[in-house]
């Protein structure tokens, strides 16, 4: 390590910032596995009494009120075999039905990557983080909000595969509008799979977008391989309040059949998809996401389920979504308490904030989003990076902050780790007492893994600060994410699957008509 002769001790390196960025992306390639081993407790944040109470109110929902499956004479079936009460399309549950059909649900589960390398692991200790999912529109500073297309969402399949801090390469990145609706599925897992060796996700929109999604798999993985291993997941919302449709179950028995897997979310906001009080909506969460795993065990038993969080607030003046906000996290701890005793792998939203841009409430709403959905035990992070406009538009810079802080975080979780060299008894013996430990022979050999270093933070003094520009975090993060862009080389590919790939993406479109909407 080499030191200013001047007060403010800052290192001096060859190869300029690109260099220190590099070397630090390839350090993390080598210290952050595929996915996070949790090494710190989750917070419990109820005493056993309580949770039994939000368990009662589960079932007293299940079976007073019940849930709606709707046009799905064969879901509605399977029900009414197990054992539901079922008339017309309304289904209830004895206390503990549901909770018992939801037993053959694997408690962790291995989802392969094209790089069996970037394999991970749903469930126990282990955390996976997705970038954003599902918004019409993207942001930048250069051009600002615009509507999503192929170009923006390739964009963004590449930087969640240039960083060690996105496990996965996620799904709707953001839709690209310049395709049509019934064919931009194809574009988006073609890209998925091309731009990227990390585990991604396939359609949920329609059973026939599933069905394709899952021969693509079949393409790149073997379709023996397939049946007998998770590949491909989807992201599917229960229709709170309490309904299944049948475009949903739909969906849920294409992929549950085929041995694949789902991350199960009712879409609740306090309020209008439940009531307006917590503990409720906490219980009713659970209540809509036992029925869907039961149901998604009886359509396969033992297929690989996520119980999906994605419960926050709203503004009660507006009627707008609001995120991190005390009553949401609270209920994100305490939905965490139930998802592990039901025992199956539970999925938190992340970087989740209602601002337009990149700014201070966007930062405070992700950080205690993403913070309590960690705490929760999340095992599958879903919106990790980009989320802005409560889901309508994904950022560039919002992207690449996100990212950074995932390192942050995903360095919290790994834990303290005592021995000899942490201890640094060393470091004691050559400084002693009175002197700086800056130039003693264990800062020398630490200094660069002893702390996380964030890629976008600007720690200089003013004066470097003022002589750099003055630029603020999204400043930076507009050249930084440019940067990776840049820089970005696509893993490599078998030709022939790729070929196998694009054939199908082509046969399929000729196969239908365009539709828009």
């Amino acid at each position: 390590m080499q030191i200013d002769n001047n007060t403010t001790g800052r290192r001096q390196r060859s190869g300029g910032r690109a260099a220190r960025v590099r070397r630090r992306s390839e350090e993390a390639e080598q210290n952050f596995p595929a996915c996070i081993p949790r090494k710190i407790p989750v917070y419990e944040l109820l005493e056993e009494e309580a949770l039994q109470q939000l368990e009662a109110q589960a079932d007293w929902i299940l079976k007073e009120v019940g849930v709606e499956v709707s046009d799905d004479q064969e879901a509605l079936s399977l029900l009414r075999e197990a054992g539901a009460s079922v008339k017309g399309n309304r289904v209830r549950f004895e206390p503990g039905l549901a909770q018992s059909l939801c037993a053959s649900a694997p408690c962790q589960f291995q989802l392969h990557a094209r790089d069996p390398a970037r394999t991970v692991t749903i469930g126990g200790n282990h955390v996976v983080m997705s970038p954003a999912s599902g918004p019409p529109m993207v942001t930048d500073m250069d051009r600002g909000r615009r509507k999503g297309s192929i170009d923006a969402f390739r964009d963004f399949v590449k930087l969640a595969e240039s960083t060690p801090y996105l496990h996965h390469a996620g799904a709707t990145l953001c839709e690209p509008e310049d395709i049509a609706l019934n064919k931009r599925h194809l574009d988006m897992v073609y890209n998925l799979i091309r731009y990227s060796s990390k585990p991604f996700m396939g359609s949920g929109a329609a059973p026939e977008r599933a069905v394709d999604s899952i021969r693509m798999a079949e393409l790149v993985f073997g379709e023996a391989f397939v049946k007998s291993h998770c590949v491909i997941t989807t992201s599917l919302n229960i229709n709170s309040p309490l309904t299944l449709d049948h475009i949903t179950t739909g969906v849920m028995k294409i992929y549950a059949r085929a041995n694949q897997g789902v991350l199960l979310s009712p879409f609740m906001m306090s309020g209008a998809m439940s009531p307006v009080t917590q503990p409720a909506s906490i219980a009713q969460l659970h209540a809509e996401c036992m029925a869907g795993i039961a149901l998604y065990q009886l359509f396969q038993k033992g297929a690989p389920i996520i119980y999906g969080n994605f419960l926050t607030t709203l503004d009660l003046k507006s009627g707008a979504p609001t995120f991190g906000t005390a009553e949401a996290n609270l209920s994100a701890l305490a939905v965490g308490q139930l998802s592990r005793r039901l025992g199956v792998p539970l999925r938190c939203g992340g970087h989740l904030t209602a601002s337009k841009i990149a700014d201070g409430q966007a930062m405070q709403e992700s950080a205690d989003s993403m913070t309590a959905g960690l705490l929760a035990g999340a095992n599958f992070v879903l919106q990790a990076a980009g989320w802005l406009e409560s889901g309508m538009t994904i950022g560039y810079e919002k992207f690449v902050m996100d990212i950074d802080r995932c390192g942050m975080m995903q360095r919290m979780l790994a834990g303290l780790i005592l021995n000899e060299n942490e201890l640094a008894k060393d470091a004691y013996r050559e400084a002693g007492p009175g002197q700086t430990y800056l130039g003693t022979n264990h800062t020398q050999r630490n200094f660069e893994s002893a702390n996380y270093t964030p890629d976008l933070a600007d720690t200089d003094p003013y004066e470097h600060w003022l002589d750099n520009g003055s630029q603020d975090i999204q400043q930076r993060a507009n050249r930084r994410w440019k940067e990776m862009l840049a820089q970005f080389q696509a893993p490599a590919i078998d030709p022939g699957v790729d070929e196998a790939l694009q054939e199908f993406v082509a046969r399929r479109k000729r196969e239908m008509p365009d539709e828009w909407y």
